[in-house]
């Protein structure tokens, strides 16, 4: 690690990095399957310590889909 890298706040701990990740792979629409298979967690681990990410992530995902029935029932 570069000393900058290493005086970021994320870098305390090892784990902070780690999770920093995850978070950011999940945030970015990565497939979850892939965001925990990547740490090496089950998807059951994924869910439990990741759980404020994914419910983001599901708001963003209803609020898409919500749209798409919008249009969809829209008389053309």
């Amino acid at each position: 690690m570069t000393d900058p890298e290493t005086a970021s706040l994320l870098a305390r701990r090892p784990y902070d990095l780690r999770h920093a990740g995850v978070s950011f792979w999940l945030s970015s629409k990565v497939d979850a399957m892939e965001c925990a298979r990547r740490p090496g967690h089950s998807i059951a681990v994924l869910h439990k310590v990741y759980a404020n990410v994914l419910d983001q992530t599901r708001e963003r995902a209803n609020s898409r889909i919500d749209a798409t029935l919008r249009e969809w029932n829209e008389p053309e």
